[in-house]
């Protein structure tokens, strides 16, 4: 089974509350809500990746100085195994927009649970109640 390394992060504003992108239709799992992020290209570290989806996916732009590294989930799924590591972030540059179609919501952590979500982004919920 081929492992398919993404990065993710936990967008965190002034408020305490994360930012949840929702999957656009005509990908996999559409509908559903996930951390920010995306595939790590070959060569690539997870934080350079991070950053470049973050800027295609969403028009900001951050550090990797800025990106903490939180948990990482680890999910096998029918045809590839996810190893996601979640970054949390509360310093970037612009205001997040869905750049590739996709609808955002800033969520309090208690709230996490409302949203439908892949499953391997589900045992990160806890972690991050627990952070912030």
């Amino acid at each position: 089974m081929t492992t398919v390394l993404v990065s993710a992060v936990a967008l965190v504003d002034i408020d305490g509350r994360v930012l949840l992108a929702q999957r656009p239709d005509g990908k996999s799992m559409a509908g559903m809500w996930e951390f920010p992020g995306g595939k790590v290209d070959p060569g690539e570290t997870p934080e350079a990746a991070l950053i470049r989806e973050l800027q295609e996916e969403l028009g900001i732009d951050t550090w990797a100085s800025c990106l903490a590294p939180l948990t990482f989930a680890s999910h096998a799924y029918a045809d590839f195994h996810l190893l996601m590591p979640l970054f949390a972030c509360r310093k970037w540059e612009g205001t997040p927009q869905g750049r590739e179609g996709q609808r955002l919501k800033w969520v309090r952590t208690t709230a996490l649970r409302d949203y439908p979500m892949p499953p391997a982004d589900l045992p990160l919920i806890p972690i991050l109640r627990d952070w912030l």
